[in-house]
């Protein structure tokens, strides 16, 4: 039996050899710093602490839209229009009209950079027909990431009774949103405009400045209500190795981006990791029993690293692909059918799922009966 995506970042020697010495996140609730390919935490504080997330919320938002966006069932050309209730959203927002519309790719614009919730009511309307089937689909998504701190009320984070979630989930769904690479063209602009061809064209300018002031920033997401106080994930790469800050209930937005950055620093100046295999590179090949495919081609959907400390290098480091060893069609595309296993020597320090790239159905009776006939013939040479 394969473990849940969740619980496959294992323990590494990066954890075992020590954090900071210090308290880098002091002024915060709760903060967690983690390795985005392997899901390594080197650094925490009361990470499992179920807080308000304010917009940090709009992480899972964006996740429910990009996820929708690759299965086909929106496209970012997709005119959105906005409902009175959408248009009625307090907070930070865009602004919408009732009746206006704009295309998925605006919307998303005004969600990552202005934390619109008018925008993010709009986008969650447009996929589940109303805000309240789309937290449904918020909370089964965290449920299925192993999110055990979290509970949505709404898909903006506005204030609301029981609409909880903690720095540890909200790094674990900030992972998998960066999975889809394409969002930090989203969340690492700084500047933007809305309604360009319009007579009065919204300038957008991202509510985390650190995106424009620290090296290698890209995202991800603010937050504020007067009960949350100030939160953020941020995420950062340089050379192949990108972090994941997530810091809650921090006094200001001054203290808040200054502990991030003391954060990335600390990351950046003591580990680097080891690639096992990047973006798009061929794994292995799984074999399909009964499918109109015997066999389908493997391939890495993201990056696949581990994390080391610094000098430390790829000693020992080796893996193996582990398959299911039987695997009926249908196949669903996204279905789990094996393992990547990470070793140091003989010690597993890190798994991750391995996912079938596409749809494969049954085949029909006289594809089967060919591929044996096939196998008759080729066993009597």
């Amino acid at each position: 039996m394969l473990l849940p995506a969740s619980a496959w970042a294992k323990e590494s020697a990066a954890q075992r050899s020590g954090g900071p010495q210090t308290d880098l996140a002091a002024n915060a609730r709760s903060a967690v710093l983690m390795d985005a390919d392997s899901g390594t935490v080197v650094y925490e504080k009361n990470s499992h602490s179920a807080l308000p997330p304010a917009s940090i919320t709009k992480i899972m938002t964006m996740l429910l839209v990009m996820e929708a966006i690759d299965d086909d069932r929106i496209k970012l050309t997709d005119q959105v229009s906005t409902s009175e209730y959408a248009a009625s959203m307090g907070g930070s927002q865009i602004f919408l009209e009732p009746g206006e519309q704009m295309t998925v790719n605006d919307m998303l614009k005004g969600v990552a950079m202005a934390s619109g919730n008018d925008a993010s009511v709009a986008l969650a309307e447009k996929l589940a027909g109303s805000e309240e089937e789309f937290v449904k689909m918020m909370n089964k998504r965290a449920e299925e990431l192993g999110m055990k701190e979290t509970r949505f009320a709404n898909c903006n984070g506005l204030p609301a009774a029981g609409h909880v979630s903690s720095a540890h989930d909200i790094a674990v769904m900030s992972r998998e949103l960066l999975k889809h690479p394409e969002i930090t063209k989203y969340t690492g602009a700084y500047q933007d405009y809305l309604r360009k061809d319009k007579e009065k064209p919204f300038w957008l300018v991202n509510t985390n400045k650190l995106v424009r002031f620290y090296p290698g920033a890209d995202g991800l997401k603010t937050g504020f209500t007067s009960e949350a106080k100030f939160c953020l994930s941020a995420t950062a790469k340089r050379d192949n190795l990108r972090m994941i800050v997530v810091v809650m209930g921090e006094p200001n937005t001054k203290t808040r981006n200054a502990e991030v950055s003391k954060l990335l620093d600390y990351a950046f100046s003591q580990y680097s990791n080891v690639q096992i295999y990047k973006a798009g590179d061929p794994i292995g090949k799984l074999k399909i029993e009964k499918g109109e495919s015997a066999e389908l081609p493997l391939t890495a959907k993201h990056s696949y690293s581990v994390l080391v400390r610094k000098g430390e290098g790829g000693k020992e480091i080796r893996h193996e692909l582990a398959l299911q060893d039987k695997v009926t069609a249908p196949v669903t595309a996204g279905q789990q059918v094996g393992k990547l296993i990470v070793y140091r020597g003989n010690e597993v320090i890190a798994e991750f799922p391995i996912e079938a790239p596409q749809h494969v159905d049954k085949a029909g009776y006289w594809t089967l009966l060919k591929r044996s006939t096939g196998k008759l013939f080729l066993g009597e040479k």
